[in-house]
């Protein structure tokens, strides 16, 4: 009798230590960036509209005549991802008894968003003319903006040579 109560006990504990200690990778993943609306990202927006986006830029000056600014952000993920992702971390938990974070906490420090970079060229009226992507180029939809006429670009995403489509600031990339 006396051991099956501290059994009873012994497993009361490692399952009140197990959900204690359960919820990095669930918090984690309820606290991931949320997802930009990367449709601003067009020719003729309005510069305001960037901001109100994706935050002030990073920096911003006058070309030439031409204001540049700079973006830096994290694209991360919708909420139903978000929420999909914390409950089956959370789930994971309790059916491992926690062993789950092991992996979970990892996983999700892995997939934390994409940094994305853009260099955002106006014209007088400070609208969009050009985006040139520097960091997370796939990210952008397709089509975006096209190159500034007369720029010699062939009219792709960006119109300049700072990015690639699979640039994601990898160093072991070329």
């Amino acid at each position: 009798m006396l051991r099956g109560v501290r059994l009873m006990v012994f497993l009361a504990g490692v399952l009140g230590a197990s959900v204690a200690m359960s919820g990095c990778a669930a918090y984690m993943a309820a606290n991931q960036p949320g997802k930009k609306d990367m449709s601003v990202l067009s020719k003729g927006q309005s510069r305001s509209r960037l901001i109100a986006e994706f935050g002030p830029p990073i920096a911003s000056e006058v070309k030439n005549g031409v204001k540049h600014d700079i973006f830096k952000f994290v694209q991360g993920y919708h909420t139903a991802a978000k929420v999909g992702r914390a409950v089956l971390h959370g789930a994971a938990d309790v059916v491992t008894l926690g062993l789950w974070e092991v992996v979970g906490t990892p996983t999700e420090g892995y997939f934390n968003g994409t940094e994305v970079s853009l260099e955002v060229v106006y014209d007088a009226n400070d609208t969009v003319v050009q985006i040139v992507p520097l960091r997370g180029a796939d990210e952008l939809p397709a089509g975006a903006a096209p190159a500034a006429p007369g720029d010699g670009s062939t009219g792709t995403v960006g119109g300049g040579t700072r990015g690639s489509a699979g640039d994601r600031g990898d160093p072991a990339k070329p």
